[in-house]
């Protein structure tokens, strides 16, 4: 990740800058406030600001003045109630704001998650930085044979060389040329490009910046699709820098969050029947189970 003196000047006359309050505040979050945590290779997370805490969780869902006369322990109890039985409300009463800066091909996969305030950088108004994400050698990969949306087998050797070779080439010629459309020339009768023009030309892993504010039961929601074994590789880096934020922010959510959401396995009711004829001592195949195919290879892989 690469700061310039001027944005490391200004997280630090941020983070040098206090003032008295009497909203709740969260100790692991100030520890996080406007602090930049470094993903890929150019990108970054870092919390510009945030509302709430555990106990606000609970407040909302007692409806309550002030944080109560009710124990930590009862606020743990209550809020793994809420997240186990889906009530979802007394989340949303807590909010963050991100600033993120990522490849465009990853906020395209990101902005499907329409739950969000989302204020991105323009390249309209701005000139865009020669910052490029270039894959580490492991992560690249050839397609997946049995799933249309992964990736399979590594590539090794030239093959890997030859494609990052590539994508280093391709990435630094469109932005040369999207300079060379941007710059005016008077003696040569060059006007230049609009930037709003010029901007066609450059390639899908050019980062971009943006602020991200959402609440926490869709951030939750964000986070157990794109922080998934099965999610892909740039989206999910991401995604896990924030769970280590979120868990510092609201240690008592994120913990009902990783059991019953992150590391849970949802059972649908055909499943369930089963499973129960699996414990009744049933010997159960795909052909008598009344499952797709499918449905079988996912279910043989979580319950074998």
């Amino acid at each position: 990740m690469s700061l310039t003196p001027e944005q490391l000047a200004e997280i630090a006359a941020q983070r040098a800058t206090t003032q008295p309050t009497l909203r709740a505040t969260a100790p692991g979050m100030e520890a996080h406030l406007y602090s930049a945590h470094p993903v890929l290779d150019h990108g970054l997370v870092r919390v510009i600001d945030y509302m709430g805490d555990d106990a606000a969780i609970c407040q909302a869902a007692r409806v309550s003045y002030g944080r109560g006369t009710k124990a930590v322990s009862d606020d743990r109890g209550l809020i793994r109630y809420l997240m186990r039985h889906w009530h979802s409300t007394p989340f949303e009463m807590c909010e963050v704001k991100f600033h993120v800066k990522l490849p465009v091909f990853v906020a395209r996969q990101w902005i499907r998650h329409r739950t969000a305030n989302v204020n991105e950088y323009s390249a309209r108004y701005s000139i865009l930085d020669r910052e490029f994400y270039i894959p580490a050698p492991e992560q690249l990969a050839a397609q997946s044979v049995v799933n249309n949306q992964g990736r399979g087998q590594v590539l090794e050797g030239a093959e890997a060389a030859r494609v990052l070779d590539l994508l280093r080439e391709d990435a630094m010629r469109s932005y040369d040329h999207y300079e060379d459309m941007l710059t005016p020339d008077a003696e040569a009768g060059k006007l230049g490009l609009a930037r709003e023009l010029a901007r066609m030309n450059l390639p899908a892993n050019i980062y971009t910046q943006w602020y991200w504010k959402i609440d926490l039961h869709n951030l939750f929601h964000f986070l157990r699709l794109r922080a998934d074994a099965h999610a892909q590789y740039e989206i999910r880096v991401y995604a896990e820098t924030m769970c280590q934020i979120v868990k510092d922010w609201v240690p008592s959510a994120y913990e009902a969050f990783e059991d019953y959401r992150l590391g849970a396995v949802s059972v649908s009711g055909r499943a369930k029947e089963v499973l129960l004829r699996r414990l009744a001592g049933e010997t159960v195949t795909q052909e008598t189970s009344g499952m797709s195919k499918g449905e079988w290879r996912e279910f043989v892989e979580v319950w074998g």
